[in-house]
C-alpha cells in the first residue's frame, strides 16, 4: 500500500517520463506514429500469405482479423515487457541524480505501449467496419483483459529489469525468448484447435488435460483467446483457459516487485 501511494504521489513524473519515451521514439522518423502499427500489419499479412498455404482453421471468423486480434495484445506484453526489462539500464542518469521509486521505469513502459495499443484498436475497427462485423456487450471485458496484460507484463518487467542491471545478457536476451514463446501461444492458429486436440481428440492420450494445462499456464494463450472472443464473437472469455495463466500471474508478479525493490536500493553503485 505504501509503495501504490508513493506512485500516487509521483503521477505526474510517469506521464511525463511516458511521453518523452513517445517523443524520443518518433523523433525525425517518416513514418511516425505510423511505425506502431507497422509490426501487427506486416505479422498479419505474412501470417496470413502462410495459412493459405497451410491451411489453418479459423472458423467463421476471417483470418487476417483473427490474427491482428491476436498480435494486438501479443504485441503489447512483447514489446512494453522487453521495454520494460531495458527501462533501468536505460535511465542511468536519472537514477545517479535524485530519488523516487525506481518502478516507475517499468510502469512507464507500459503506460508507452498503451498508447500504441489504442492506435492499433483504430485499425482493428476499421478491419470489422470492412468484415461487416460489430462489437458486442462483451466487448466491456476488454478493458479487464488489458489490465491483465499489463498485469503480466510488469510480472516479467519488474524482476527482468532489475536482474538486467547486474547481467545485461538479460535484455538482450529477453526479446529473443519472447519471440520464440509467440510460437506457443494462439497467435497464428486460434485456441480451439489447441482445445480440440487435447481435450476432444485426446492426441496426446492420458497427458492431453496436463499438457492443455501447462499450455495455458502462459498467460497469453488465455489473454489472446479471451481478446478474440470478446471482440470478434460476441462471447465471454472462457475462464477455463485464462485461470491457469491468471493463477501464475498472481504468484510472479508480487515475487517480481518485492525483488525488483529489494535490488533498487543498490541499482545507483552498479549501473
Amino acid at each position: 500500500m505504501n509503495g501504490l501511494k508513493e506512485l500516487c504521489t509521483y503521477r505526474e513524473l510517469i506521464a511525463v517520463l511516458a511521453w518523452k519515451n513517445i517523443a524520443v521514439r518518433y523523433k525525425q522518423a517518416y513514418l511516425g506514429i505510423a511505425w506502431a502499427v507497422l509490426k501487427p500489419v506486416t505479422l498479419m499479412l505474412i501470417f496470413t500469405l502462410v495459412k493459405s498455404f497451410v491451411g489453418i482453421d479459423s472458423g467463421d471468423i476471417p483470418y487476417p482479423i483473427l490474427t491482428f486480434a491476436a498480435l494486438m495484445p501479443w504485441t503489447f506484453f512483447q514489446e512494453s515487457a522487453s521495454e520494460g526489462v531495458n527501462s533501468v539500464v536505460g535511465n542511468t542518469a536519472l537514477i545517479k541524480k535524485i530519488y523516487f521509486p525506481r518502478e516507475i521505469f517499468p510502469l512507464t513502459s507500459v503506460v508507452t505501449k498503451l498508447v500504441e495499443l489504442g492506435i492499433n484498436f483504430l485499425i482493428l475497427a476499421g478491419l470489422m467496419a470492412w468484415y461487416g462485423m460489430m462489437p458486442s456487450v462483451q466487448f466491456l471485458w476488454v478493458p479487464v483483459i488489458i489490465a491483465y496484460t499489463v498485469l503480466a507484463s510488469l510480472a516479467v518487467a519488474f524482476a527482468g529489469a532489475a536482474i538486467n542491471v547486474y547481467y545485461r545478457d538479460v535484455g538482450q536476451a529477453l526479446p529473443v525468448l519472447l519471440s520464440l514463446l509467440m510460437y506457443a501461444s494462439p497467435v497464428i492458429y486460434p485456441l480451439q484447435l489447441v482445445k480440440d486436440k487435447l481435450l476432444i481428440q485426446q492426441a496426446a492420450g492420458d497427458w492431453s488435460g496436463l499438457l492443455y494445462t501447462l499450455y495455458t499456464l502462459n498467460p497469453l494463450a488465455g489473454i489472446i483467446d479471451a481478446f478474440q472472443s470478446v471482440v470478434l464473437r460476441g462471447q465471454a472469455p472462457d475462464v477455463g483457459a485464462m485461470v491457469p495463466g491468471a493463477m501464475l500471474v498472481a504468484v510472479l508478479l508480487p515475487l517480481s516487485y518485492l525483488y525488483f525493490k529489494r535490488a533498487e536500493s543498490y541499482f545507483a553503485d552498479v549501473i
